[in-house]
């Protein structure tokens, strides 16, 4: 039997076991005609709640889920494997709506299969306080999988999560015991495909042939400035089969084409797979259909009538939806929910069989700590300078035995990062038993496939690559902010202190922009040893990223016999070495804290006693108590000076108006790094001289 053949009778399947359940179905024929009635029904239902819902709101993009409502409809109830009353079911099939604009497509799709989001909340789309925003947000409606809207995010998110659903079987998975065993679903629209981090992503997952990955791709050619020929002309599934996708072509308006290719792509193990869906944006708006009107704004009040009128829907009420169509997709939600229990009847026997594993499963899934994970953290010596870079590896290579479930690696850089645990495979097509991701010169697509590792879910992912790199995956790191996602960001060659590389490699700004971003906790040692702290906070830290900022140069490690414990750290900012009068506070952070530390030894000879002050962390710091933070930097005492080797724009807050800041506000320069520390001011003369003028504009 030819393929062809193969998949037409898999699409009856479902039929069939309609007729055995309902005996007054007494034909094929006749199921198949009230399942395609139950199918047109429902997307029509979508549809009208999609116009209703952004007309009420008078904002929001209608077009979009009018337009992918019937291969929706064909995948939410005939392929997604999923549960509406447990959405954090670990094996549930993952459905990431890349196209984020189009949420109302998927609350319809959540509300009608029975998720906790009532009409009511549907009615109060994009409103203060409801769980219905303009675009999907993930912990805040129920079964939202992930924050998407900006373009490409969704389905790079999506190659992390089959990434996770795969390196997790090959962990975990025995025979007669495939506890991790679904799919990731995508719908991603024309956008999607133009935005960069989809090329990057899509060409890692052909990569490393993501067989569980199926992508259906909206192709209405319309954006919001119109056609998408305008700007967009490429051969989408040429491209993609390049990469190793297998690639099909649909009318997306046709269930029974969308159902088979569907069937296609379950059936293709070694690659990923994507659906064309030919689609018109704003099906059934007798005026608005097919063009960008129908892209981003309400249809208009006389629109919806129309094409209300045109679907053969009653006009009034507004949001009516037939029971019929409740009964239908509730349906779904019940089968989800015997699957459910089918799986966790299997989990409970692969206990009995397989204790340790199950038991190390739990505590994937739960973000746990082992225990002892940080037993054999490493100690420095004090004799030799050592890089923060070359501290956080060993970290890596103390902890990394002890966390089983720590996947990373880097965008090219692994060498330079020391990102990769002694002994420790990397991932190929053939092979998901190793520990790291050579995510090639691809730092957005790793930032958005990290997030996308966490939102599985069984994972604790970390990515490095230079901090100056950090502008091209800016997104993929807001987006973990928002989402709350504890992502670890690896970012080294932290400053001017990367010497030859010159001003192209040599981050200025790049510190000032990431504390920025709100729930980023940026950390960025003073030695070795803070810089185990620095691990200890962002594998610890469950509300949020954490992006460790490392050296590239050699710094000295600090003698806590002399100084403060380094656990002092984990505060954010810490009295490093304080003086019986204070005179002056100095505050530094990373390398400069030793600039602080030599100039504090100047002053003392002219009779002037400084504090010094480590702050690695201002997010951390802020976060403690204000007496604290009143100790550490007493209000009186407003002699402060700053050193940084990067944008002194936010120093102000610490330092006040009186205060001075030695940094940098200029690009740097290629030369050895001591050269440029002294050329560009970066000295412990200059602040101790700061020191000293700030002492005569207090006085």
């Amino acid at each position: 039997m030819n393929d062809g053949r193969w998949m037409i009778l898999l699409s009856f399947i479902p039929y069939r076991l309609r007729i055995m359940m309902n005996p007054a179905s007494t034909s094929l024929s006749t199921q198949t005609t009230d399942l395609s009635r139950l199918r047109r029904l429902t997307a029509n239902a979508i549809r009208v709640l999609a116009m209703d819902s952004v007309q009420k709101a008078n904002s929001g993009h209608p077009g979009m889920p009018m337009g992918m409502a019937d291969a929706a409809v064909v995948l939410w109830t005939q392929f997604l494997s999923h549960n509406p009353k447990d959405p954090s079911w670990p094996n549930r099939d993952r459905f990431v709506l890349s196209a984020g604009h189009g949420s109302m497509l998927l609350y319809s799709l959540l509300h009608l299969t029975g998720y906790d989001l009532p009409l009511q909340q549907l009615q109060a789309f994009r409103q203060w306080g409801s769980r219905t925003p303009g675009h999907p947000e993930y912990g805040l409606t129920p079964g939202v999988e992930a924050t998407t809207g900006p373009l490409g995010q969704g389905i790079t998110n999506a190659v992390g999560m089959a990434i996770a659903e795969r390196w997790l079987a090959n962990r975990f998975n025995r025979p007669g015991f495939n506890i991790v065993d679904h799919y990731t679903y995508v719908i991603a629209s024309d956008g999607d495909m133009m935005e960069g981090i989809s090329h990057e992503a899509g060409s890692l997952a052909g990569h490393l042939g993501l067989g569980k990955l199926i992508v259906l791709y909206d192709d209405n050619g319309i954006s919001i400035d119109g056609p998408t020929w305008l700007a967009f002309s490429e051969d989408v599934l040429a491209r993609f089969a390049a990469y190793g996708w297998h690639t099909q072509q649909v009318d997306g308006h046709d269930p029974a084409a969308v159902e088979m290719a569907l069937y296609a792509a379950q059936a293709e193990k070694k690659r990923p797979s994507l659906i064309a869906c030919k689609t018109h944006i704003g099906f059934g708006s007798p005026h608005k259909q097919d063009t960008n009107k129908a892209h981003g704004e309400p249809l208009g009040a006389d629109e919806v009538r129309l094409t209300k009128q045109r679907l053969g829907w009653p006009t009034d009420p507004p949001f009516y939806v037939p029971p019929e169509v409740y009964e239908f997709m509730r349906e779904t939600g019940a089968a989800g929910a015997a699957k459910q229990a089918q799986w966790e009847a299997l989990f409970a026997r692969y206990a009995e069989t397989y204790p340790d594993l199950a038991k190390a499963f739990q505590s994937f899934m739960s973000r746990e700590l082992p225990a002892d994970w940080d037993r054999d953290l490493p100690t420095f010596p004090l004799d030799k300078p050592l890089a923060t870079r070359a501290a956080s590896g060993a970290v890596l290579n103390a902890i990394a035995p002890r966390i089983p479930n720590l996947l990373g690696g880097s965008a090219d850089l692994t060498p330079s990062n020391n990102t990769l645990p002694k002994g420790e495979k990397f991932l190929t097509r053939d092979d998901f038993s190793g520990r790291y991701i050579h995510f090639g010169i691809r730092e957005h697509g790793m930032g958005g496939i990290l997030n996308g590792l966490t939102l599985h879910g069984g994972i604790r992912p970390y990515g490095g690559t230079f901090l100056v790199f950090s502008d091209y995956m800016r997104p993929a790191i807001r987006l973990a902010a928002l989402s709350e996602l504890p992502v670890i960001f690896v970012f080294t060659h932290d400053s001017v202190g990367l010497g030859e590389d010159g001003p192209t490699h040599q981050p200025i700004e790049h510190l000032t922009s990431l504390r920025a971003i709100p729930n980023l906790v940026v950390f960025r040692p003073a030695d070795a040893t803070e810089t185990v702290e620095a691990w200890r906070v962002a594998l610890t830290r469950q509300q949020g990223p954490t992006a460790l900022i490392l050296t590239r140069q050699g710094i000295p490690v600090l003698d806590r016999s002399r100084y403060a414990p380094a656990s002092e750290a984990r505060k954010g900012g810490y009295i490093l070495v304080d003086a019986k009068d204070i005179d002056v506070i100095l505050i530094g952070t990373g390398s400069e804290v030793h600039l602080a530390l030599e100039a504090r030894e100047l002053l003392a000879e002219q009779g002037i006693q400084a504090r010094v002050v480590s702050m690695p962390s201002w997010e951390l710091f802020e976060a403690q108590p204000v007496e604290y933070r009143q100790t550490v930097l007493p209000p009186q005492i407003q002699a402060r000076v700053a050193v940084e080797a990067g944008a002194t724009l936010a120093w102000s807050r610490y330092v006040g108006l009186k205060g001075e800041v030695i940094g940098l506000d200029r690009f740097g320069a290629s030369a050895p790094y001591p050269i440029i520390y002294e050329r560009l001011g970066l000295t412990a003369k200059n602040v101790a001289e700061a020191a000293r003028r700030v002492l005569s504009r207090v006085k």
